[in-house]
């Protein structure tokens, strides 16, 4: 079976279809850039493209990069303030006709991350961070997910919230070389492990593809180790995240 995933970021939404058995993409990831306004309508329409684009008509996985709970945003994060207790996954249906699951990013992206890549087979408690516009985490504890484990909205100095100071976007803005942006990656992941004590991080997004580049700046004892999905983690665990979040909430509420 073949689902479309849609990957929704502070700079791009990005779709593929994923096959739901093996967990590839099974085409080319296909990318628009995310409205500068960043508010609800423009962004619909882009997902409602990108629905077009593959001339899709079956369910829709979907990550998104704010707090959600049942398919309501929570927190607008880096996206427009009207995003606040909008219900995504209505406004996605309606602009495209079809069935939308919507979940955290970061948590979709460790769905396709813990059954598909490198963290597949890990027990312990699992963090995935996604570097991109913010700082996602998601959180995986014997495999399973505990959902919208936003780590990188701890408070940090002058910040509001410490991914404005380390995540890729930062980097970008201020124009820092990868050595010197990876003492404040590190800065924030000596937050981690201070607060949650990992067994493991995985690191996923743009910047998972650059390891080697900042590699020697990470300090902290728990392993590190990059996504071999990279930047389609996102797209494949979409995919695949409505049916598995479901049965991973429900078995969590019966134990």
């Amino acid at each position: 079976m073949e689902v479309l995933g849609i990957d929704v970021g502070g700079s791009g939404i990005k779709g593929a279809l994923v096959n739901m058995e093996t967990g590839e993409m099974v085409t080319d990831r296909f990318r628009i850039p995310t409205p500068k306004s960043r508010k609800p309508d423009a962004m619909a329409e882009v997902v409602a493209q990108i629905v077009e684009h593959f001339n899709y008509k079956g369910p829709v996985g979907c990550g998104f990069p704010t707090v959600i709970k049942q398919g309501v945003c929570k927190s607008h994060g880096n996206l427009h303030k009207s995003w606040d207790g909008m219900n995504v996954e209505a406004l996605f249906c309606k602009a495209t006709g079809l069935d939308f699951t919507v979940i955290n990013d970061a948590d979709a992206a460790g769905y396709a991350v813990m059954n598909y890549g490198t963290g597949k087979g890990e027990n312990g408690f699992v963090i995935i961070i996604t570097i991109g516009t913010g700082l996602g985490s998601g959180a995986f504890l014997n495999g399973k997910l505990l959902p919208n484990f936003e780590l990188g909205q701890i408070p940090y100095k002058k910040y509001d919230k410490i991914e404005e100071w380390a995540a890729g976007s930062a980097m970008e803005r201020e124009g820092l070389s990868y050595k010197k942006w990876g003492k404040r990656f590190n800065k924030f992941l000596e937050y981690v492990e201070l607060i949650v004590s990992p067994d493991l991080i995985i690191l996923g997004g743009g910047a998972s593809k650059d390891f080697d580049e900042y590699r020697k700046q990470i300090k902290i004892e728990t392993p590190v180790v990059p996504a071999a999905l990279q930047n389609h983690a996102g797209i494949i665990g979409a995919a695949t995240a409505g049916l598995r979040f479901k049965q991973d909430w429900t078995e969590m509420h019966c134990q």
